[in-house]
């Protein structure tokens, strides 16, 4: 059970001649844009993605391979407000992807380039005294391509209005450290920036626990104070007992109170050493994480806050206690939910530098803007006691021109201005035999990331003995070597493979395919115009964990249940093809329809030092399991009808041949929604026989209605070669799945979903409230 301690601090400003304001007040700005896209003006609510609504243009979309085919372009968003009470009014963007200018009654406002990171625009002198204001954000992502990845187009994140008297707390300006920590008492330390955007001087009284401090605020100026306080047997922030602490902030003008911000804070020590490794809270951690891309699967780059807490549980479950955020910012409600679950984070700023990876990619702005994109990102999240570092690029293409050095100089100096209690890192690689030429700017890193390059570190270490390494991409077939050395050399702190989930773009990574298809991977001459998303996470769109996922989690968590799987049989579709970054296909499946009689390999993963197999209550096998069979008990099977089982210790699992589809089975991770307008259902639509067994070989169409207090947001299988729109009523079962996003209305009542196919009609009800 989470604990969560509240610690106020008051703040008292007086002024002589400034008229009193009304409290500080933030509210959601998401409902009721007109959108207008290629001509056509709809009413939307955000978040928002319009190139998840049109859907991947095989082959021919603008943003290419990389981007997943989809079309981008332009767009433009218009919304009218009335002026809320305030001295100061603020626009605040958490994500706008990408090239946005914001206009007020007419008149630009602020601009920004980055599609990731949040930016704030000033709209106080644009407002009108009477009469509603017209909001008006332009959104050019027609220069494509500019992203190696499924970026998403529009205003795909929240966006906020806020109102505040002049002086008030700074935008995030409330930091929160804990420089010492022990199990009897931890200092907590706060910095707390006041911001007077009056046009006459103040006099800041700031009273913390009876202590009065006097601070003297020039018209615009702001000033930063410091305090601190000790918490005796503090309950600490780790991964298993994520304790969190609210620390409310105030501000108040002769008695009143102005504005109040509120933190949540963890209390936790770590440190990262050659020879003992990762330290949290005293004691060594193995590092087992995973990369994941920013994209919500089916629901586009539309970063719904229960999206993002989903993405998040769905990396616990599997194992993970680690995630980096690659290659950009993610979002507030991402970070919440990694706060609140108990996962690490590399939290990472930027994917490539000054040299291209893509013709309209960061390197065309880099220089104007990186040092104001890297700082936003800190001083937005380095109150998160999920995040042990941050992260500065990701493979730069530069990296054997020595200026690379002094660039990653500039980032970690920008980053140290803001925060110096974590390390910076960054993923460098090498594509050719050329290595060891990065040592200078290895150094620059507090802990250097290898993308694939995890074999060069006994030499490395041999050169250089105070390196502190981990893999910041690995190969997922890769999933017991780098497990064994991250568990051999303390200097070698952690592995994060590469993806924990399926994604948009980057199309045809991790897939496998049979003799005859397209050959080669994803970055061949024109891509592979077949798929829209990659393959290779240990999660598929739908959240169906693979094989490798249960595997994965076995070796790095002793408690991991019994798992079994079988390996697709070589010629059951075809001859088997793989690539880089794929495995071999594995299903929890004992139905191989016409392979009676041949053989089937089974595995089984289990720390058990001992596993049986029955077929159809027979013993087929006992297989030894240790370190040298990699954990795993292998098995090769005649394939029969019936029903497979293992037995390890005191657990068993068992699989058992599907019959003919019978029914559809619906089963929601909730099914109370909050009447809100953002929340989200998640359905996942088996193909079952009339036993409840999924059909996995099952491929049905279906189409969805959703009648009531919500509506369809996404339909779809986790194939990622289907070219059906996500928001459509219609999609295909692919390996007997499928999975429906509900997203609710602001009213409270029933939300009805029926899905029709060739099977008797399934039917499911919700409730908001």
């Amino acid at each position: 059970m989470k604990k969560l301690k509240t610690y106020f601090l008051t703040l008292t400003a007086l002024a002589s001649t400034t008229t009193l304001s009304a409290q500080s007040q933030k509210q959601l700005f998401d409902f009721g844009w007109k959108f207008t896209h290629n001509g056509t003006t709809q009413l939307v609510d955000l978040p928002h993605d319009w190139d998840i609504l049109e859907g991947p243009h095989s082959g021919k979309g603008a943003t290419g391979t990389g981007g997943g085919w989809f079309e981008a372009g332009k767009g433009e968003y218009r919304k009218l407000f009335a002026s809320p009470k305030g001295e100061v009014v603020k626009l605040h963007f958490e994500g706008v992807y990408q090239k946005s200018e914001i206009f007020v009654n007419g008149q630009k406002v602020g601009q920004h380039h980055y599609g990731y990171t949040p930016f704030t625009v000033d709209i106080t002198k644009m407002l009108k005294n009477k009469g509603m204001n017209e909001v008006v954000v332009k959104v050019d992502n027609s220069q494509q391509p500019n992203c190696r990845w499924y970026s998403g187009s529009g205003i795909y994140r929240h966006v906020w209005l806020e109102s505040m008297p002049a002086l008030h707390i700074a935008e995030n300006g409330v930091f929160v450290t804990t420089p010492e920590v022990s199990d009897n008492q931890a200092l907590v330390q706060v910095e707390v920036s006041v911001a007077n955007e009056s046009p006459s001087n103040r006099n800041a009284i700031i009273t913390i626990g009876g202590k009065e401090l006097t601070v003297n605020l020039a018209a615009g100026e702001t000033q930063t104070v410091r305090t601190q306080f000790t918490v005796n047997n503090p309950s600490l922030w780790s991964t298993e007992h994520p304790t969190l602490n609210n620390l409310s902030v105030q501000l108040k003008e002769k008695g009143k109170i102005l504005d109040t911000q509120t933190v949540k804070y963890g209390i936790r020590s770590f440190s990262f050493d050659a020879e003992k490794g990762f330290i949290l809270n005293g004691k060594k951690v193995l590092i087992n994480g995973a990369c994941v891309h920013h994209d919500d699967g089916v629901l586009g780059a539309s970063a719904f806050d229960d999206a993002e807490i989903r993405k998040v549980r769905q990396m616990k479950n599997a194992g993970f206690n680690l995630i980096r955020t690659s290659h950009n910012p993610t979002t507030r409600a991402f970070l919440d939910a990694c706060d609140s679950i108990g996962m690490l984070v590399i939290d990472e700023a930027f994917d490539g530098w000054r040299t291209q990876k893509n013709p309209y990619d960061y390197s065309t702005v880099i220089d104007s803007c990186f040092r104001s994109d890297i700082q936003s990102m800190v001083l937005r999240d380095r109150n998160h006691p999920s995040i042990i570092s941050w992260s500065i690029g990701n493979e730069v293409i530069e990296r054997k021109d020595i200026r690379v050095v002094y660039t990653a100089r500039q980032m970690k100096a920008a980053i140290h201005e803001k925060d110096t209690t974590r390390p910076v890192t960054e993923a460098l690689c090498a594509w050719d035999s050329d290595w060891e030429i990065y040592d200078p700017h290895a150094e620059v890193l507090d802990v250097v990331g290898y993308n694939y390059m995890l074999f060069k570190h006994a030499d490395d270490h041999k050169r250089d003995p105070k390196r502190v390494i981990w893999q910041t991409e690995s190969y997922p077939r890769d999933a017991f070597r780098n497990w064994a050395t991250v568990h051999d050399f303390p200097y070698v702190v952690g592995d994060i493979v590469w993806t924990g989930l399926d994604y948009l773009g980057e199309s045809g990574i991790g897939r496998t395919y049979y003799k005859g298809e397209r050959e080669g991977e994803s970055w061949i001459k024109g891509g592979q115009p077949e798929w829209h998303g990659a393959p290779c996470g240990d999660v598929d769109i739908t959240g169906w964990r693979k094989p490798i996922s249960h595997y994965r989690e076995m070796l790095w968590n002793e408690n991991t249940p019994l798992y079994m799987a079988v390996k697709e049989p070589e010629g059951y579709h075809g001859e088997i093809k793989q690539t880089m970054w794929s495995v071999w296909p594995t299903y929890e499946s004992w139905t191989w329809k016409g392979w009676e009689g041949k053989p089937v390999e089974v595995e089984v993963y289990t720390h058990q030092p001992k596993v049986k197999l029955y077929l159809n209550d027979q013993l087929i096998g006992t297989k030894e399991v240790n370190r040298n069979t990699e954990y795993k008990a292998v098995f090769t099977v005649p394939y029969q009808k019936g029903t497979l089982r293992a037995e390890a210790g005191e657990e068993s699992v068992t699989l058992k041949t599907a019959g003919e589809p019978a029914r559809l089975k619906l089963t929601p991770d909730r099914t109370v929604m909050r009447a809100d307008g953002q929340s989200l259902t998640y359905i996942i639509v088996e193909v079952v026989d009339q036993y409840g067994n999924l059909v996995p070989e099952a491929e049905i169409p279906c189409e969805a209605t959703v009648k009531g207090t919500g509506k369809l947001l996404a339909f779809a299988s986790a194939n990622l070669k289907d070219e059906e729109p996500y928001p459509s009523v219609h999609s295909k079962t692919w390996k007997g799945r499928a999975m429906l996003v509900v997203r609710s209305s602001q009213k409270k009542g029933t939300v009805n979903v029926s899905i029709k196919s060739k099977l008797p009609i399934a039917t499911l009800s919700l409730k908001t409230k």
